[in-house]
């Protein structure tokens, strides 16, 4: 749920919010908005093909594809990078000189963004939490982009979760690699180690919800403790006991740590590709 910081600063947004593309992370972005108090009436959902949660936000008052007559205050890019080249041209007219662009999607840099779709541009990366409130973005904004554009920005990003804010643009690819697309990490280890106490020998039901707990509440432990995540580890692991024979496994030349950096390295390199 938004604080009570976000709330007040949702409720200080002027104009019309545009938001282009209503999926996963778009509908989160929406969600969080009008759980944090901004006016429904007030947001315009671009998406030739809305969800039944899109469509039911509807009858609560926001506007669903409406013609584009005139530009926007705020237009949100929530498309994929892949279509966005295409999309753009759809999306200009919603954006005059003075709308503020953010984006959310992968890859595609300010250039790319203010060439395509024009305005003032803020370029961001969320990830999955979102959905529950408990996302974390990081942002970068363009020279163009006002003091207080960049307010509205950091209103409507915080709206699901916490807000870094950076001024070189060349670490949201790795910015991508790690928060962005690190959920599907964590959701992989408990997915992995549901499946070695499979072949450990439990039966798979209880295998399934021990992983998913562990998982679950370690980054719970995590996030209420301002702690070290190293320090947490160590605070687990006896000398000689279990946990240590697990970790000279996965903390040995083919373990964890090589593979992450291979992983990481991997999908920045793909976030890249996505601008060209």
């Amino acid at each position: 749920m938004p604080s009570v910081t976000a709330t007040q600063a949702l409720s200080q947004i002027k104009g019309t919010i545009a938001l282009a593309g209503a999926g996963k992370m778009g509908g989160a972005l929406l969600l969080g908005w009008l759980t944090g108090g901004l006016d429904a009436s007030r947001v315009v959902v671009i998406d030739p093909y809305p969800s039944d949660e899109i469509n039911a936000l509807a009858r609560r008052g926001i506007r669903l594809n409406p013609p584009a007559r005139d530009a926007v205050d705020t237009l949100v890019i929530a498309v994929k990078p892949q279509s966005f080249r295409e999309a753009g041209a759809a999306l200009k007219p919603f954006a005059g000189p003075s709308t503020l662009v953010v984006s959310i999607m992968a890859g595609m840099t300010i250039a790319s963004i203010s060439e395509i779709c024009g305005g003032a541009v803020v370029r961001a990366m969320p990830n999955t939490p979102a959905a529950i409130g408990r996302g974390i973005t990081v942002a970068v904004a363009a020279g163009t982009v006002s003091a207080a554009q960049r307010a509205v920005a950091d209103a409507l990003l915080r709206a699901t979760g916490s807000v870094e804010w950076t001024g070189n643009e060349q670490l949201m690819d790795a910015v991508t690699a790690v928060s962005g697309s690190g959920p599907a990490y964590v959701f992989l280890l408990a997915e992995e180690l549901a499946r070695a106490g499979i072949e450990a020998g439990l039966p798979a039901e209880l295998a399934t919800r021990l992983a998913r707990e562990t998982v679950a509440g370690s980054g719970e432990l995590l996030h209420r403790l301002e702690i070290p995540a190293a320090t947490l580890r160590q605070n687990v692991t006896s000398p000689g006991g279990t946990t240590a024979a697990a970790l000279d496994v996965l903390m040995g030349p083919e373990g964890i740590q090589p593979l992450l950096t291979r992983a990481v390295a991997a999908a920045t390199k793909r976030s890249k590709e996505l601008a060209k």
